[in-house]
């Protein structure tokens, strides 16, 4: 099944990374990275959603709006927003506290250890 994707990441490197890695999989329609979470709640609070499922990745350890605080305004938007989307966390932080955390918010479908991999996004997908 294809689906769209949005990569939130501050880091220009991680996120070039997963364009690559994202874009040479046949399971994608399309892919777009922000290097500002706000700017990635805006445009999923401004543009009118598809019927492709959008896969959101979003970095824990961000300036301005972190990984959470973004989670925690995405689970605020209306129902007929948030169905169109799944979200999971990735990060190359192992912090016990981030991970348990990672649980407490039932918009995050999985935690990803960056960087991202052929094998994990294979996985991700397996997984919904």
């Amino acid at each position: 099944m294809k689906r769209n994707f949005i990569v939130i990441d501050h880091n220009k490197l991680d996120c070039f990374i997963a364009e690559k890695i994202i874009g040479g999989t046949e399971n994608c329609e399309g892919v777009i990275s922000f290097l500002e979470a706000r700017k990635a709640l805006a445009y999923i609070t401004e543009t009118p959603p598809n019927e492709i499922i959008t896969v959101l990745l979003v970095t824990i350890q961000m300036p301005i709006m972190n990984g959470f605080e973004f989670i925690e305004a995405f689970q605020k938007l209306p129902e007929d927003i948030k169905k169109h989307y799944v979200a999971h966390m990735i990060s190359s932080s192992i912090n016990e506290s981030d991970l348990n955390r990672v649980h407490l918010y039932p918009s995050i479908k999985n935690f990803i250890t960056k960087p991202l991999t052929k094998q994990s996004l294979n996985v991700l997908l397996a997984n919904g």
